[in-house]
């Protein structure tokens, strides 16, 4: 990259400026302080070095611990943990660590980053006067952002990054005289933005995105000194923000914005990434943000800007990754983006005069912008004549911009390629652990679908034992979960429904935090929890059985889909792609979506289940109750092996093994037949490997034969690299599920988009040319 994008280096040049050199002796009660500060964290990794002998002032700063020391006192702290650490213990006081704390009286900066801290931030860090950095990004720290914090005067830069911060952000956050770095991203703050932000003059960094935001964005055009905004994944708009023209990264993607561009975004020269991605922008795009001098990255897709493209628009030097996907743009592409093979661009589903990507003609842009409101100039005529046209117009617009809706959001699930970055979130203790229910009910869920409500599902409740007898026949075992088991309730829904033996060790408050978790599971690509009903022992009132009730899913399992007794109906290679996609939103979900993650699920290709719309869907999850019924590995925490690894090296070793798992559903999937060994594993496996390099006969050897004449090679070819990667003997060689899903997303893509050259052209299949690497990993 020729002018690199680095706009972290505005926070290092922050850190950089308060940095106080200096070797003292530090004074004993401070060195009492840092000790008592390993224990209340339980002694983490990072710290294992302390001990009462240890100079701390004179210590090697690492990449994990530094102290540093100025005339006898701490002025700088930093710990940071590994990545996913699980929360602390259940006696873990986070008043009482910050106490602590403030035995350290001189301390200007502070970093505490995925260390399991839990709780709301106590005000008493207001004690610490001194502070002019205060970064405690990735724990589980919780509620509103105290105000006390308003009385830090030097504050100069406040990350609170991945935490589970709730509320509106506080309009005395516009008092903090010399902040310059305000981070919050990826919490659960709501509401609007206060107009007091417009007064934080020094303000360089906002970073606000993965939040619950929404309204106006406040006037910030008197920040003259900000360089970084980042807004995604929020629901700001309608109107494009007011800023100044020193702008370096603008991300506005994934928000509600419907407005046209205004004249300013031209002259943003300092300007090196501009995302303006899934909006509904309208209006002429701006060609000229091609050649702004300092651009290296530009994402406008997923809107409905016009306009015609030209051959001979220049475009900026520094110029490396472009994406008009998805709007409603004419003409031809400028030859600038075309010549530079190092330029990625991307450009499916406009007007485009192109005949290598998937086009639609030039009557639907037309159509579609007249939808949207955007008429085409014309001369003037007389006022009658107008009046008469427009309402004409009007009319049809409706008509149009229903069809227009409908295909857009079709089309958007087909081709979409960004995935919603999760709020990964692990604890491997067990949900009995006896955290607070505050913590546990205020977990970010990923799912997107989750996330607006609109699963179409009941809400989770608790059914009567008589409900349960009647669905079940009078407990007929044969009702009880199984393959193609129903129970059907008063209302005539069907259900199915598991029933739990327990004995009388597991205690009330046990039991429901176990019911608590089996709660969250509610996805659309998870065979979700409706309710549950407890039996109680006569002679002591504890509980007997459960019975846990989820949805019923009447398809049968994908594998009756493919090799089974669904095989000879139509399910063509796009619904094995878009079944795969959903399984792998579905493991998703368990790792990332609800505290605690769920691993080592033991994924079968029979565990996955259809629904009326073949919508494919998880029936089996490694939850501690359920696995206690089943004789499954909670978490992967019972054998030797696992228990010698730290928490976050065996929860990313679980998640590995659902990789695998994954693996063998998708090798089932690509050749078709049921799979009875591992040893014919082993040797699928290597054909295919040997078979991506080669010739499309020698791929046609392997997969279904009756996929064949309905797949693109190309899609095929990507599929069986995933599939060969999750099968990797070595876990860590094995991709993540953000590279699955993204690679998955390709697939889906390059087939619709051969689906449609092959119709348009009477077959001919047309395979795209840019294509992403395997090993992608999505943020």
């Amino acid at each position: 990259m020729a002018k690199a994008f680095q706009y972290s280096a505005i926070l290092l040049c922050v850190v950089l400026g308060v940095l106080i050199s200096g070797s003292d002796q530090l004074q004993s009660s401070q060195g009492e302080t840092l000790l008592r500060i390993q224990r209340i964290l339980n002694y983490p990794s990072a710290l294992s070095s302390w001990n009462s002998t240890t100079d701390f002032c004179n210590t090697e700063p690492d990449a994990s611990v530094t102290v540093v020391c100025y005339e006898n006192s701490i002025t700088q702290m930093h710990i940071i943990g590994n990545r996913g650490t699980p929360l602390l213990p259940r006696n873990f006081s986070i008043d009482s660590f910050f106490t602590t704390l403030v035995g350290l009286p001189n301390l200007k900066v502070l970093t505490l980053v995925s260390l399991g801290l839990w709780g709301p931030l106590p005000g008493k860090i207001s004690r610490l006067s001194s502070l002019e950095i205060l970064n405690v990004s990735s724990n589980f720290l919780y509620d509103a952002v105290p105000q006390e914090i308003s009385s830090l005067p030097t504050l100069q830069s406040l990350v609170l990054d991945d935490n589970m911060f709730a509320g509106e952000v506080p309009y005395w956050i516009g008092s903090l005289p010399v902040l310059s770095v305000l981070s919050l991203k990826k919490n659960m703050l709501n509401g609007s933005l206060p107009d007091s932000l417009s007064n934080l003059d020094n303000l360089r960094v906002l970073e606000l995105s993965n939040n619950y935001f929404r309204g106006e964005v406040p006037d910030l055009s008197r920040l003259t000194n900000l360089q970084v905004l980042d807004l995604e994944d929020n629901a700001f708009g309608p109107k494009f923000p007011q800023l100044g023209n020193k702008l370096i990264s603008l991300v506005l993607s994934k928000n509600k914005f419907r407005d046209g561009l205004p004249a300013e975004v031209t002259s943003y020269y300092q300007l090196q990434r501009l995302d303006l991605s899934n909006n509904k922008f309208v209006g002429p795009f701006p060609q000229s943000l091609f050649s702004l001098p300092s651009v290296t990255y530009l994402n406008v897709a997923d809107n409905k800007f016009t306009g015609m493209l030209f051959e001979n628009q220049s475009c900026s030097a520094d110029l490396e990754f472009v994406d008009l996907s998805s709007n409603l743009m004419t003409g031809k592409l400028p030859n600038c983006l075309l010549r530079d093979s190092n330029k990625k661009v991307l450009y499916a589903a406009n007007c485009l005069a192109t005949g290598d990507e998937n086009q639609h003609p030039i009557s639907f842009c037309r159509n579609e912008a007249l939808a949207v409101g955007i008429l085409p100039q014309r001369k003037k005529r007389k006022a009658s004549t107008e009046t008469i046209a427009f309402c004409v117009a009007g009319g049809i617009a409706g008509g149009i911009a229903i069809v227009g809706l409908i295909y857009l959001a079709v089309r958007k699930v087909k081709s979409r390629k960004t995935i919603e970055r999760p709020n990964t979130r692990t604890i491997a203790e067990s949900a009995s652990a006896g955290y607070p229910s505050k913590l546990l009910s205020d977990a970010r869920y990923v799912s997107q679908t989750t996330k607006l409500g609109a699963l179409g599902l009941p809400p989770y409740r608790t059914f009567s034992l008589e409900e349960i007898e009647e669905a079940t026949n009078n407990f007929d075992t044969s009702a009880f979960m199984g393959e193609g088991s129903q129970g059907q309730l008063k209302d005539g829904s069907f259900v199915a429904i598991r029933c739990l033996k327990l004995k009388k060790s597991h205690s009330t408050q046990n039991l429901m935090n176990h019911i608590e978790l089996i709660s969250k599971l509610r996805h659309r690509h998870l065979v979700s929890a409706l309710g549950h009903c407890f039996e109680f022992y006569l002679d002591d009132s504890s509980v007997s059985r459960i019975f846990l009730v989820f949805e019923y899913v009447p398809n049968g399992t994908l594998r009756s889909w493919i090799s089974g007794g669904h095989a000879r109906q139509n399910f063509h290679w796009t619904h094995r792609i878009a079944a795969a996609i959903g399984v792998a939103k579905g493991i998703q979900f368990l790792h990332t979506g609800i505290v605690p993650g769920v691993y080592s699920n033991n994924l079968k290709i029979t565990d996955v289940l259809l629904d009326q719309n073949l919508v494919a869907k998880i029936s089996s999850y490694n939850l501690p109750l359920l696995a206690e019924n089943k004789g499954m590995v909670v978490h992967g925490t019972s054998s030797g092996a696992s228990k010698d690894l730290s928490t976050s090296a065996r929860i990313n070793q679980d998640s590995k093994v659902d990789v695998y798992d994954f693996g063998l559903i998708l090798l089932e999937i690509i050749v078709g037949r049921s799979l009875t060994s591992m040893n014919e594993v082993a040797a699928l496996k290597d054909q295919l490997q040997a078979s991506i390099t080669s010739d499309d006969p020698a791929r046609s050897s392997i997969v279904d034969p009756g996929l064949l004449r309905s797949s693109s090679d190309q899609s095929l070819k990507t599929m069986m690299e995933i599939c060969v990667r999750c099968l990797l003997k070595n876990p860590a060689d094995r991709p993540s599920v953000e590279d699955i899903l993204w690679n998955l997303q390709f697939a889906a893509q390059v087939q619709d988009s051969w689906r449609g050259d092959s119709q348009s052209s009477e077959g001919s299949p047309v395979s795209p040319t840019k294509r992403p690497r395997l090993n992608i990993t999505i943020h």
